[in-house]
């Protein structure tokens, strides 16, 4: 049966998917805020699980592609998204049964929520990345054998534009890239339609819920006075990787990209320790006096050690006393053929090797 969120649950959504985010995917407060307000408009919102959808269900990928510090200053029109996914209709003559997050982490989490209240459309409880990463080939759907055509973008000018027909899921990121950048550096996106049948072998399973649940064990550890942080660890299974105060941030647009790096000096047991976080929209690479702690695709997310509120890249500032913890990537990210598309080389890092969290510290 599907699941009608609450606002509650959009409350917990925007911090568990903030968690996820891996300090990317844009600040879900907004969308949160507009999700909220299509509710109380009398719409609704319905998530469905992997197991609900029939194998020929026809299912579209929606979300936000940018550089997430442009959502501090560019307000969307709201309905980006939606002319996506009807641009999407038209092209393909075909009707869509439901709606699917490219990624759960960050803004993209409640894009999707907000195109399902807007369309009617149920939203899978499911993503292709279990996280956010920057770029669109960072996704399961692409990464095992999804077309990445056709695609459509649509900005809050009105503007709509169609990718017809794109050679391969590196073309789409470029040419999408391109368009987005030219929009403003932040569009709504639609990817061409997914079978239930692929979904139920290559989406990341029950992420939606997944995050709703870390963000009610924040909300209640928070009521009850708890650590928020010791909550959040318990409930992804996830561990305190480094402590500290955030120095100094370097961080730039540079192709559509958010860039940089944050440097922490430890405080409490990491007292005389050093942190450096490398950033491409999300955390990277976590190295901790020299060494890599830990490598994407694992998870890597900074937390305010005050609140547990996660901290995004775009909001990111000297000062902040900041907790950083890692969890370990779905397994459908530590494939061989995922890892050429989603390892550190493919970021630019071809001397660090990706060695799961499980088994210890990465090699660089």
């Amino acid at each position: 049966m599907p699941k009608r969120l609450t606002e509650q649950d959009l409350k917990a959504l925007e911090i568990g998917a903030a968690v996820l985010g891996t300090g990317g995917g844009g600040n879900p407060y907004v969308g949160r805020l507009r999700s909220r307000e299509l509710l109380r408009q009398g719409k609704h919102i319905d998530i469905i699980g992997l197991d609900e959808l029939d194998d020929d269900a026809l299912v579209v990928s929606v979300g936000g592609i940018g550089a997430p510090v442009i959502g501090v200053e560019k307000i969307e029109k709201g309905d980006e998204c939606y002319r996506a996914l009807k641009a999407i209709e038209r092209t393909t003559g075909k009707t869509i049964d439901a709606l699917i997050p490219a990624e759960i982490g960050g803004a993209n989490s409640m894009e999707p929520m907000i195109t399902g209240a807007q369309s009617g459309l149920p939203i899978v409880d499911a993503d292709g990345m279990g996280r956010a990463f920057p770029e669109m080939q960072m996704c399961t759907y692409f990464i095992y054998g999804h077309e990445p055509s056709p695609a459509a973008l649509a900005d809050e000018k009105g503007n709509t534009v169609v990718l017809q027909h794109v050679n391969d899921m590196y073309w789409l990121e470029r040419l999408a890239r391109t368009v987005a950048v030219d929009m403003g550096a932040a569009a709504g996106y639609a990817d061409a339609p997914m079978s239930g049948a692929f979904l139920k072998k290559y989406a990341i399973p029950d992420t939606v819920s997944a995050a709703i649940g870390i963000g009610e064990a924040v909300l209640q550890a928070r009521s009850e006075r708890r650590n928020p942080i010791d909550a959040i660890v318990a409930r992804t299974h996830g561990k305190r990787a480094f402590e500290g105060k955030v120095v100094d941030v370097r961080r730039h647009i540079q192709g559509g990209f958010a860039r940089g790096h944050a440097e922490l000096e430890g405080t409490d047991h990491d007292r005389g320790k050093t942190a450096r976080i490398d950033i491409q929209n999300e955390n990277l690479i976590l190295t901790i006096d020299g060494h890599a702690a830990a490598v994407v695709p694992d998870l890597i997310m900074l937390l305010d050690q005050d609140t547990g509120e996660p901290i995004t890249t775009e909001v990111l500032r000297f000062g902040m006393r900041a907790t950083a913890i890692v969890m370990p990537a779905h397994p459908l990210l530590r494939t061989p053929e995922a890892l050429n598309v989603v390892g550190p080389e493919a970021f630019g890092y071809p001397d660090v090797t990706y060695v799961p969290l499980e088994r210890g510290v990465a090699h660089a």
